[in-house]
């Protein structure tokens, strides 16, 4: 039984398959919901309402051609999307969705998971980089300083405000971080100002607007992307995708008690409160327009950065003298 859990875990939920069922169907909600709130239909003819439309997609850029620039570094180019596909699927079978009580947790869960998932989420940005760089196209190389230029603006908020849930419920591990929040639901509110931080800092590691500087069209035509086609592109996209998923589920854990109460009964939460947050998301990215990368370090530093420090000085006093 444990050697078919683990398959489950591996294969179906949150498995592989799943996440990319389930990154196809946010990348529909994502688009869905951007354009009713600028007033357009977004996705409609690929199946019921456009429900395929991502997946038609990712098929048929897998069966476009797939052209590697001669002057460019041939093995990291080709490796790079695989290598950054398989880094935020590992990313994602760490989520402890199969919460049914601290003693099992999930196939994949130990102290200090939470630390392995953001670093794990930091390495995204790493493969962008070098995807640009050894692309030898001066707009690639320039999308992806501006990527490498944004992590040091972001990057700190996002731990800092991820980590201050983690001090207060007094353990480095999802499952358990999840489980105290369960049990003391109104300290979800001493969070709010980090899943503020938190949620403008991943929309910046998603490059999603109004920090989507690095593939600016207008300014560096597809910035990274600009000498990637077919599977590669594919690739890439789908690992945008499901470090959307994972990104929106690390948020659900830390700061909104996780996925409790049975497997089936974690599946639906995790589904609702995934969707919560890519909606948050999708809202930042329609009322916002794009700035530049160092008006995203400039706000990082003078604004996020502290709300989060100021984030872990509540919860350490709370902490102190509360709990």
């Amino acid at each position: 039984m444990a050697a078919l859990n683990t398959i489950l875990y591996l294969v179906v939920f949150p498995g592989i398959l799943f996440l990319f069922v389930y990154s196809t169907f946010v990348e529909w909600f994502d688009r869905k919901v951007f354009a009713r709130l600028q007033n357009r239909m977004g996705p409609t003819h690929t199946g019921k309402s456009g429900l395929l439309q991502p997946i038609a997609d990712f098929v048929k850029l897998m069966a476009k051609e797939d052209i590697v620039p001669d002057k460019a570094d041939k093995k990291m180019f080709s490796a790079l999307p695989v290598v950054g596909l398989a880094i935020v699927i590992t990313a994602g079978l760490l989520l402890p969705v199969w919460n049914i009580d601290l003693a099992s947790p999930g196939p994949i869960s130990f102290p200090g998971d939470l630390i392995v998932i953001l670093y794990l989420l930091s390495l995204p940005t790493l493969v962008l980089f070098l995807a640009g760089w050894s692309s030898t196209n001066a707009f690639s190389i320039i999308g992806g300083t501006r990527v490498l230029t944004m992590l040091f603006g972001y990057e700190v908020p996002l731990f800092l405000a991820v980590l201050s849930p983690a001090v207060l419920a007094g353990s480095w591990r999802m499952a358990e971080i999840a489980a105290f929040y369960r049990a003391h639901p109104l300290l979800l509110l001493v969070n709010l100002i980090g899943f503020v931080v938190a949620l403008i800092s991943v929309q910046a590691k998603l490059e999603r607007t109004p920090f989507d500087i690095p593939h600016a069209e207008t300014e560096i035509v597809g910035g990274t992307f600009t000498e990637y086609s077919g599977k590669k592109l594919a690739f890439f996209r789908l690992m945008a995708d499901i470090e959307m998923v994972v990104a929106a589920g690390l948020l659900a854990t830390v700061f909104m008690g996780g996925f409790g109460g049975g497997i089936l009964s974690a599946f639906v939460q995790f589904i609702a409160k995934t969707l919560l947050v890519v909606f948050l998301l999708t809202v930042l990215r329609a009322v916002t327009g794009r700035i530049r990368v160092d008006q995203v370090v400039s706000f990082a530093w003078k604004w996020l950065a502290p709300l989060a420090v100021l984030q872990l000085l509540i919860v350490i006093l709370i902490k102190g003298f509360v709990l």
